[in-house]
């Protein structure tokens, strides 16, 4: 049994959905007068096969590229300027050649295949609307170039502009809209298409800081109810995180690591997604591996941190070597507001700012060998800076990384 959509049209326009089952994919349409129009609903899913993108010159930009999202899922890709995120979501459009491999939607290669014909809504970062056009107009033009009805152009603006409470300013023009407001017309531009895929090139950057968040939950919600495929683009990592059925890590055309937002966020597979995904960051110290006792610590130079039991029989053999200690900054605490256990898991640090942030503050510490390290402690925390006091580790929640910025997770996710 698959979970459809069902709506119920009168009139007057008004329109409410409901959600039911039924064993084919299946959209229904009925009137008061009890005409009824069923048609099928299809896959929207889109599969990348070992995309590459190379520019003249050589320059290759995408590497490789492998996802394959399932219908109504909602992927994001996130990555530092330059991965290549961007790119991939223009050839999944259309908008730029696939050098190699292969791009499918809902069941058909579309490699070559025109923008226009892949039946996706792109939603800009510029909003791309038309300043000349009223609200509504820009919200119709795409139905108009498609020869469609204006009885089904105006059914079509009129529920998507409900949905995104936008119904008073369809007269108006662009200029005279707030950038939340231009963001929600070029959403419901994109809605009224009925697209098998929705396409976002970081659409929120544009937006001050209160609005990206407000504007966020929205396209989330939005997303929920049109049961959409949705792929993604942001390089804000709080975007990727709280927004993404999946989430795709990106860096120079290579993809990195592909999960769950928490998965990704519990469970890095390189120094490098550790220190994208997180804020603060990841704090990294480089260190040891020793042994002492028949006990295994890593030393950080100034001190040493008992190495926990998960992770002891995959670091045994690097007894001696150099290794890289990752700790979430909310994995570090003073002694009286730690919320794990307090023994020996601790290095002498000094305080070097403090920066209140209401429930919380953010303390930078710094010791002989690592000048910064941020914990998250409870603002309740009376702490100063020039002080130096026990700074303690949640060994539960360390990760232990090979050398180097791109260094390996060097304990099994399914021991961590």
């Amino acid at each position: 049994m698959l979970t459809i959509r069902f709506a119920l049209f009168v009139k007057s326009r008004r329109a409410r959905v409901l959600r039911g089952s039924c064993e084919r994919g299946a959209n229904i349409l009925t009137s008061r007068e009890g005409t009824i129009t069923v048609y099928s609903e299809a896959m929207a899913g889109v599969i990348l096969k070992d995309v590459v993108k190379v520019y003249e010159g050589g320059l290759k930009v995408v590497d490789r590229f492998n996802l394959d999202i399932a219908d109504r899922e909602f992927v994001v890709l996130v990555g530092p300027s330059g991965c290549g995120k961007s790119t991939t979501l223009r050839m999944i459009a259309g908008l730029e050649e696939v050098s190699s491999g292969t791009i499918s939607i809902a069941g058909r290669v579309v490699n070559d295949v025109a923008p226009k014909d892949r039946d996706i809504a792109m939603v800009f970062q510029s909003y791309a609307l038309y300043p000349h056009m009223s609200v509504y107009d820009n919200m119709a033009f795409a139905l108009k170039l498609r020869n469609t009805s204006k009885a089904v152009i105006d059914e079509k603006v009129q529920r998507a502009a409900k949905v995104l409470m936008i119904s008073h300013l369809l007269e108006r023009k662009p200029k005279a809209l707030s950038g939340g407001q231009r963001q929600r017309v070029a959403l419901g531009r994109a809605i009224v298409r009925d697209p098998k895929c929705f396409l976002f090139d970081e659409p929120l950057s544009n937006l001050d800081a209160k609005l990206r968040v407000e504007m966020r939950a929205e396209i989330k919600q939005l997303t929920l109810s049109l049961n959409a495929t949705t792929v993604y683009v942001t390089h804000d990592q709080e975007e990727a995180m709280t927004l993404g059925d999946r989430v795709v890590v990106m860096k120079d055309g290579l993809t990195q690591q592909i999960g769950s937002a928490l998965e990704i966020y519990n469970h890095p597979v390189n120094r490098f997604v550790g220190s994208f995904l997180g804020s603060p960051p990841m704090n990294f110290f480089t260190g040891q591996l020793v042994e002492a006792a028949g006990r295994l610590w890593f030393d950080e130079g100034s001190g040493k941190l008992p190495v926990p039991e998960r992770a002891r029989a995959a670091l045994r053999p690097r007894v001696g070597q150099e290794l890289v200690l990752g700790v979430r900054p909310e994995a570090m605490s003073d002694k009286a507001h730690a919320r794990f256990q307090t023994e020996d898991n601790q290095l002498s640090m000094n305080v070097t700012l403090v920066q209140p942030l209401g429930h919380k503050m953010d303390v930078s510490f710094a010791t002989a060998r690592h000048p910064r390290a941020v914990a998250q402690i409870d603002s309740n925390a009376e702490l100063r800076r020039g002080e130096t006091l026990p700074v303690f580790f949640d060994m539960a929640r360390v990760h232990f990384f090979e050398p180097g910025e791109n260094g390996q997770n060097l304990v099994p996710a399914s021991t961590r």
